[in-house]
């Protein structure tokens, strides 16, 4: 019996350095790491990931990243969105399946990106959410909501609080396309609820396309979208740096 070809997944971590509300973002670097470069580790340890690429327009990211040892893609500075970004890679490269993991999710577990990749042996878009880790965060307008429908695909994402049965779901910073939608996708007009929440991910709804959901477990309390929240990140891992050197120090006495 022949086997079965492994889909050919590409990592893509768009990284702008023009953020709105945190300009140089992905260069940030008071953990002794870039922000960008946290993410690309991260993604790294991916199972079902094949390649990774760092996508920019701009040069002090792209020498960061190569600094680093990761391959970078030169995007157009056109491009409105990070899914407009990654199309442009995925015309370039070999490829069945494109994640799209935005460049400010430090946190992102590895285990998270694979799921995100399985699921597209059923779907063309997926994504990935999870519940919130405390009930202030259901407030932050910074914390994506997500509902989904009884089976499973997304029926809205926003910035405030969505009615719902069922608990509310945290949205993560992470797509899986199949290369054919993709490319498909970055060629749809914009729409209205997309530009009113500043979403991309609703143009795929608005347009009558799905999106299919993965509930996970994690612990990653979502991106970075806000100083307080690059502060929290960095106060969390200067935490685990201390409590790893402590079992270190405490298993060599």
């Amino acid at each position: 019996m022949a086997r079965t070809r492994r889909p050919r997944v590409v990592a893509v971590i768009p990284a702008r350095f023009a953020a709105v509300r945190l300009p140089g973002k992905p260069l940030l670097n008071e953990t002794g790491k870039y922000l960008v470069q946290h993410v690309w580790d991260r993604v790294l340890r991916a199972r079902r990931v094949s390649r990774v690429l760092i996508a920019t327009d701009d040069e002090r990211v792209a020498r960061a990243a190569k600094s680093f040892g990761a391959e970078v893609a030169m995007t157009s500075p056109g491009h409105p969105n990070g899914t407009s970004r990654c199309a442009e890679v995925a015309r370039k490269i070999a490829c069945d399946h494109v994640i799209n993991i935005q460049g400010d999710e430090p946190e992102i577990d590895p285990a998270t990106v694979d799921t995100c990749a399985a699921l597209l042996s059923s779907c063309d878009m997926s994504t990935v959410a999870t519940t919130f880790l405390s009930p202030e965060e259901e407030s932050n307008p910074a914390r994506v909501k997500v509902v989904l429908d009884r089976d499973g695909y997304a029926l809205y994402f926003s910035r405030a609080r969505i009615p719902s049965a069922g608990p509310a779901l945290l949205h993560l910073g992470i797509y899986g396309y199949t290369r054919k939608f993709l490319l498909r996708l970055a060629r749809l007009p914009a729409t209205p609820l997309a530009e009113q929440e500043r979403l991309e991910q609703l143009r795929v709804l608005e347009n009558g396309h799905r999106i299919r959901v993965a509930v996970v477990d994690t612990e990653n309390p979502g991106g970075i979208d806000t100083p307080a929240d690059y502060a929290a990140f960095v106060a969390r891992y200067k935490a685990r740096l201390q409590t790893s050197d402590f079992r270190h120090q405490k298993s060599s006495d």
